[in-house]
């Protein structure tokens, strides 16, 4: 698990925003997108589950 670091900005005594160093901003942004990524693999994965599929071997024999 990433360790942040946030600074909070407060407005009218309770916390509105919090902003974090730039590196731990880009460390998050690029698990986002693996998550991301492997959500999109999961979803083409469980899409093509009932297709028909060929085998390497088979490829060749039929080139």
């Amino acid at each position: 698990m990433i360790e942040l670091h946030p600074e909070f900005l407060i407005k009218n005594g309770e916390k509105q925003f919090a902003v974090l160093p730039y590196e731990e901003f880009l460390k998050i942004k690029e698990l986002l997108e693996d998550l991301e990524d492997l959500r999109d693999l999961r979803n083409a994965k469980n899409e093509e589950k009932d297709c028909v599929s060929v085998s390497l071997e088979d490829v060749k024999k039929m080139l």
